[in-house]
């Protein structure tokens, strides 16, 4: 089993921020904070589930080919090699909880499709 999380890892991207705010054996839970009209890029994770719950705001999901609103207190479950991006349309942050639940946690299995920022 690999997680390469530990608690109080952070970063700054260009859509806002996250940080680790706890990390085991197959899990890690982030705090991740979207900045006012900001988008993640669309992806997937080989190795990784994730668990998002939406603490505060509104955010614009996308699973698979769904297009879902999600407000605080609200919650959604991206399995592994399921393509998904997540974005504020608001003029506030949107914060929400991710957890991820895998074998082989790392900020390397990502898969990106598209992205506003170049990374693809």
């Amino acid at each position: 089993m690999t997680n390469n999380y530990k608690k109080g890892d952070k970063d700054s991207r260009p859509w806002g921020t996250w940080e680790v705010l706890d990390a085991g054996d197959g899990f890690c839970v982030k705090r991740i904070c979207v900045t006012p009209g900001n988008i993640l890029s669309l992806q997937l994770h080989h190795f990784r589930a994730e668990h998002w719950i939406i603490v505060k705001g509104e955010a614009l999901v996308t699973l698979g080919d769904e297009k879902i609103i999600k407000k605080a207190n609200e919650s959604v479950y991206i399995p592994a090699e399921t393509k998904h991006r997540i974005q504020n349309n608001t003029q506030n942050n949107m914060e929400f909880i991710e957890i991820q639940t895998g074998e082989n946690l790392d900020e390397n299995d990502i898969v990106r499709f598209q992205d506003s920022y170049g990374r693809v």
